[in-house]
């Protein structure tokens, strides 16, 4: 099958097109077909070796989203059939490939009103913010939340989610960004440029920190004592975070069926929408192009990657 693949960490000239054997199916598991992927910033930082614990042998298939049709199934797979149109983070890479092995238990149908592209966009971003905010956070209707890099993949789909939950929202974007979300719900816009959030806001009961650093620091200002600050990047400073009297962690999501159904759920209600940038090409120069565009942190929504 074809794929495109990384035989060493490096530049985007790296990802290459090559044919591979297709996976096997083991008996937990499903062939998808791939008709839609996205690319991830998480992609990237593999590929320039920053996280080589995540690469087990070369050559490396990336992709960490699936949208296709059910090609084979496993012997003790009951839920899915050949034919079914289904969607999934893998627990490994692999998607940038006509084909990819996926555990049955993290694979959901895409619903109706989705097309394949707008399935891609979904299982990464839109796991990681519902965790954020609900599985460590523990955010609440009527409480007050902070999301940085609102017009990001995941931050795209952390203010649906946390309107859904009936929260008060809060995000920085630039000013470019100010009527997407807004029309996602945000309540309180902050264009990061212009405007210092930790002088704008106070009395914050959840912060989602997508980006770090100082703005990771200064986040500890607008939260409420009892507050939490959950970050995607790196690990908050306790000593702050106990100061501040606040609970902050750092984690990284973890592929879970019964959460991807249920943002398939609200996406079929219309309550929770894919925002997508671009869309590419499953080659070698598309793969390339989205990579070189997510390496400049001004992605809105989501790169996605059409296989069929």
């Amino acid at each position: 099958m074809k794929a495109i693949v990384i035989d060493k960490f490096g530049g985007a000239e790296q990802l290459k097109e090559q044919e591979v054997p297709k996976p096997t199916c083991g008996i937990n598991q499903v062939i998808i077909q791939i008709h839609a992927t996205s690319v991830n910033p998480v992609d990237f930082k593999v590929r320039q070796g920053h996280m080589e614990e995540a690469a087990d042998s070369f050559p490396l298939i990336l992709g960490g989203d699936a949208a296709g049709i059910v090609a084979e199934v496993g012997s003790n797979v009951t839920q899915f059939r050949e034919g079914d149109r289904v969607f999934a983070r893998p627990r490994s890479f692999g998607t940038y490939a006509e084909y990819v092995a996926v555990d049955a238990d993290i694979i959901s149908r895409i619903p109706d009103n989705l097309s394949f592209e707008e399935a891609a966009a979904i299982p990464l971003a839109g796991m990681t913010a519902w965790q954020a905010l609900v599985d460590h956070a523990h955010l609440a209707k009527g409480q007050k939340v902070l999301i940085h890099a609102g017009a990001g993949g995941v931050g795209t789909y952390a203010i649906q989610i946390a309107k859904y939950i009936g929260a008060e929202v809060a995000a920085t974007a630039s000013e470019s960004n100010e009527k997407l979300l807004r029309s996602l719900g945000v309540d309180h816009f902050i264009n990061y440029k212009k405007e210092d959030f930790s002088e704008i806001l106070s009395g914050y009961d959840v912060v989602l920190d997508t980006m770090g650093g100082d703005i990771q620091r200064d986040s500890f200002k607008v939260l409420n004592p009892g507050g939490h600050l959950v970050s995607l990047v790196e690990q908050p400073d306790e000593s702050l975070a106990k100061e501040a009297g606040i609970t902050a962690n750092v984690f990284m999501m973890e592929p879970k069926g019964e959460q991807l159904d249920q943002l398939a759920k609200l996406a079929s209600e219309g309550k929770l929408r894919p925002v997508i940038d671009e869309t590419y090409d499953l080659s070698e120069q598309g793969l390339r192009e989205a990579h070189k565009k997510s390496e400049t942190h001004h992605t809105r929504g989501k790169l996605v990657i059409r296989a069929q």
